[in-house]
C-alpha cells in the first residue's frame, strides 16, 4: 500500500473520533436514515442515462418505434448503479451518481459489488486485491453517500458463495464491517441472501448471513441476478425472517415474469440469459406481504449475465436484443 491510503486512512479514522466526541457532547446527531415509503410509488432515482435510454433514441432514428417503445418499460424504471470501479476511483463513481439524484430530488439506489475472489472467480470474477483494499474501497463509498438516505444492496451472492466455493470467514468478517460502516453513513442496507436454488442447507445460511452483519442491516434480498418467481422467493424469505428474528427482505423482479428454467438451455446453465424470459412486476414498497419491503429491479435489466453461451456478452454488458425479448414478454 502507498503512503497515501496510509495516510487516507489515518485521517478518516481521526475524522471518526471527532465526529463519536461532538456527538456525545450533544453538538450533533449522526445521520438517521428515512425508512423506505409506504405505498406503491418509489423516490428511487431513475437515471435517464442509462444504456436503454440511449438504445431507444437509437432505434427511434433509425426507424424501430415500436421496438424503442417497448423499452421504455425498462428505461422508465429505477435501478441501481452497480459500484465495481477500483479503490481510487470508486468515490468519484458513486459520488457523480449521487449528484444526479440529489439534483433530481430522489434517492440514490446503489449496489455494492467489489468483495475480493468475487462470483467465486466465474463470470463476474474480480473484486478488490485484498481485505485492506476491500476496507479502503468502503470507506470511499461510505464518504460518497454520506447522508444522503441510499438504498444499498450489500454484494450479490457474496454469503452464499462464502458456502458454496470456501471463501473462508475473512469475507464475512468484511461484509459485516462494510454493513456497520454504510449504516453509519446514513444508508439503508440490504445483505444479499442469494436464491432460493442457491444453498438449501437454511441452518448453514443463517448463520453465514448472522457472521456477515445481518443484525446491523435493515434486512436481506433475494434474487438478485436471478430469474425464481416472486412467491418461491417470498416463501424462501420468510423462512429466513423467521430464523433472523422477524428482518424484512427486497425481492430482485426484474426479469422474473416467467420464473426460472431448471438445468441448462442452449449449453449454458439456466440462471445465466435464459431464453424466453420476462420482466416482473415493477419497482413497488406496495408488496401486500408485511415482510417484504420492497420488489426492486437490482440487476440492472438488459445488461448479460456473462458469456455463458458463443456469440453472448461479457456479464454487465448491455444487450440490447435480450433486453426487447424481456420487455416483449412481459404481462402488461
Amino acid at each position: 500500500m502507498s503512503p497515501a491510503p496510509r495516510w487516507n486512512t489515518l485521517i478518516r479514522a481521526v475524522l471518526a473520533v471527532g465526529a463519536a466526541a461532538l456527538v456525545a457532547a450533544g453538538c450533533s446527531s449522526p445521520p438517521i436514515p428515512v425508512p423506505l415509503p409506504v405505498g406503491g410509488q418509489h423516490d428511487l432515482f431513475v437515471d435517464p442515462d442509462t444504456p436503454a435510454a440511449a438504445q431507444i433514441e437509437q432505434w427511434r432514428a433509425q426507424g424501430r418505434t415500436a421496438d424503442a417503445e417497448q423499452l421504455r418499460k425498462i428505461a422508465e424504471q429505477p435501478m441501481p448503479e452497480w459500484l465495481t470501479t477500483p479503490t481510487w476511483e470508486v468515490e468519484e463513481q458513486a459520488r457523480t451518481y449521487v449528484e444526479k439524484a440529489k439534483a433530481a430530488g430522489k434517492r440514490p439506489f446503489l449496489v455494492t459489488y467489489h468483495i475480493p475472489g468475487r462470483d467465486c472467480d466465474s463470470y463476474s470474477g474480480g473484486g478488490a486485491a485484498d481485505a485492506a483494499d476491500y476496507r479502503e474501497w468502503t470507506d470511499e463509498v461510505a464518504g460518497a453517500v454520506r447522508g444522503t438516505n441510499a438504498l444499498i444492496i450489500v454484494e450479490p451472492d457474496a454469503v452464499p458463495q462464502t458456502i458454496a466455493c470456501g471463501k473462508g470467514e475473512e469475507r464475512l468478517d468484511l461484509i459485516a464491517d462494510s454493513i456497520a460502516e454504510l449504516k453509519a453513513a446514513g444508508a439503508t442496507v440490504y445483505l444479499d441472501a442469494g436464491n432460493p436454488g442457491f444453498i438449501h442447507d437454511t441452518g448453514q445460511l443463517v448463520y453465514a448471513l448472522k457472521r456477515a452483519g445481518i443484525e446491523d442491516a435493515d434486512g436481506f434480498s433475494l434474487n438478485v441476478s436471478n430469474f425464481l418467481e416472486t412467491e418461491e422467493n417470498i416463501e424462501f424469505g420468510k423462512e429466513l425472517s423467521a430464523a433472523l428474528g422477524g428482518k424484512h427482505f427486497v425481492i430482485d423482479t426484474g426479469r422474473n415474469g416467467n420464473g426460472g428454467v431448471d438445468g441448462d438451455v442452449d449449453g449454458g446453465p439456466g440462471w445465466c440469459n435464459p431464453p424466453g424470459r420476462a420482466l416482473g412486476t415493477p419497482p413497488t414498497f406496495d408488496t401486500g406481504e408485511p415482510l417484504v419491503d420492497a420488489f426492486l429491479w437490482v440487476k440492472r435489466v438488459g445488461e448479460s449475465d456473462g458469456d455463458c453461451r458463443p456469440g453472448e456478452p461479457r456479464a454487465g454488458q448491455w444487450w440490447p436484443e435480450y433486453a426487447l425479448e424481456l420487455a416483449r414478454n412481459a404481462k402488461d
